[in-house]
């Protein structure tokens, strides 16, 4: 994947989540498993979860709980 298609990506995400009212901890993308990993700043509830999931352009799934929230993997169609 191309660094400008990543960011425009990683731009998308970040308009997704302000979208809901929320704050993005971490935004990675992990070049081996093809995915961008995101941490918010909270931890969500299920009916949250699933909004933020609506919200997002990409196919995408609740990972779990982080040190600092809620954990989404993002998944590139192309990746």
């Amino acid at each position: 994947m191309e660094y400008e298609e990543l960011w425009t990506l990683e731009d998308a995400i970040t308009t997704a989540v302000n979208a809901t009212g929320k704050e993005i901890w971490d935004l990675q993308f992990d070049h081996k498993s093809g995915i961008i990993r995101l941490e918010l700043c909270e931890h969500l509830e299920e009916d949250e979860q699933a909004i933020l999931i609506a919200h997002l352009t990409q196919n995408a799934d609740y990972e779990g709980e982080g040190n600092h929230g809620s954990v989404f993997n993002i998944y590139l169609q192309d990746a």
